[in-house]
């Protein structure tokens, strides 16, 4: 039987807190990571190991890439239960760079230059600083991101679970995306020879008790608003329904939201639900989805809660703008939240969380939701 390809797991901004939970997974679920790889600048995970493992557990084994995939003289034992366990980490160190994107990128054009601020540091080894918005750390997480993500569209990788990044230090880098999401969807398009809207992506934030799909993600609410459509919404449910379909092993029952108070109270208190909404309900229906709505936003994610003592009325809830659906799925906790980008030639989740400077270098960050966010990617790539 050929061994499947590993998972990736990317640093985050190392200003942030994402190297120390990267970390904290391999000791605290190493059978849940056993064939994962790190991608990050060694200097940065040798700083975090510090915080979180005293005891001197982790091991690095530096990995290379090849044409065919990784280069390695791997060779782990079994995860074992004794406390005292050492755990490897494979780790593909960027402060290759260049070499790397010798082997994931070729045949992907484009190749960038760094911003001038980040030129020197990258070259001298120098770290960023802990709880600081620095282009450095935008150019070492852009880098992880970019460095999985044409790894996985190549086959040397099944999935992608990317750490926290900071959006602002990822612009001080010269990297001109709001986040993940859409740096994601123009590396993916690129390879697949498109332009980035020929990809339409959507985030889904999912919970034990509750899963949202965002129509629009990073852009301001006005926005959002102006923007709305019926192929946007129609789009929408689609991707929502062809993802569940897939993990759920049958057709999953959808609620999108209203935009207005009371889904618009049949055109009192506005027209958006009479105008585009319904139409895309209907186009849905005729092409067989179950779809419902518009459901008055003040109480669709709570018939969709799933708890202990009644199921939830649907599988999910398609919400109209970010804070529309992230709201309810954060206020629920950030420990088990994970994000799923829908509609990449890809599995890519991550956290439900930022990069808490607050937190960082103190060796106190939980790692729950990275946990969850691998163990969702492990079953997500063992359907494709």
């Amino acid at each position: 039987m050929t061994t499947p390809p590993p998972l990736a797991i990317t640093q985050g901004d190392p200003s942030g807190i994402g190297p120390e939970i990267v970390l904290q997974c391999f000791l605290q679920q190493p059978a849940l990571c056993e064939d994962a790889v790190v991608l990050g600048h060694r200097g940065v995970f040798e700083r975090a190991r510090a915080w979180v493992d005293p005891e001197h557990r982790i091991e690095f084994d530096e990995l290379s890439w090849g044409k065919d995939g990784l280069i390695s003289q791997r060779a782990f034992a079994p995860p074992s239960p004794e406390d005292g366990a050492k755990r490897v980490i494979a780790l593909i160190n960027l402060e290759h760079w260049g070499s790397i994107l010798e082997h994931v990128g070729q045949g992907l054009g484009e190749q960038r230059a760094l911003a001038p601020q980040t030129q020197d540091a990258l070259h001298s080894r120098r770290l960023p600083q802990m709880g600081r918005i620095e282009a450095l750390s935008g150019e070492m997480a852009a880098q992880s991101i970019v460095s999985a993500t044409r790894a996985a569209l190549l086959g040397h990788v099944r999935a992608v679970v990317t750490a926290p990044i900071h959006k602002e230090a990822l612009a001080l880098a010269l990297w001109d995306y709001p986040g993940h999401t859409e740096l994601l969807q123009h590396e993916c398009a690129r390879f697949l020879g498109r332009p980035d809207s020929a990809l339409p992506v959507r985030m889904m934030l999912t919970h034990d008790e509750l899963t949202v799909v965002l129509v629009s993600i990073h852009i301001s609410l006005k926005e959002a608003i102006s923007s709305l459509s019926i192929h946007g919404v129609l789009e929408t449910l689609h991707i929502t329904d062809q993802a569940l379909s897939r993990s759920l092993g049958r057709r999953p029952r959808i609620a999108l939201s209203g935009l207005n108070p009371h889904a618009g109270e049949g055109g009192l208190m506005g027209r958006e639900e009479i105008e585009m909404l319904t139409p895309a309900l209907a186009q849905a229906r005729a092409a067989g989805l179950d779809v419902h709505g518009p459901v008055s936003p003040d109480t669709v994610f709570m018939r969709a809660r799933r708890t202990a003592q009644r199921p939830g009325e649907f599988d999910a809830v398609v919400a109209l703008y970010h804070d529309q659906g992230l709201i309810p799925i954060k206020y629920l906790g950030l420990d088990q939240g994970v994000n799923v980008t829908l509609g990449l030639p890809l599995v890519r989740t991550s956290p439900d969380h930022g990069t808490a400077f607050d937190l960082a270098g103190l060796g106190q960050a939980r790692a729950s939701s990275l946990l969850e966010a691998v163990q969702v990617a492990q079953q997500l790539s063992s359907l494709t």
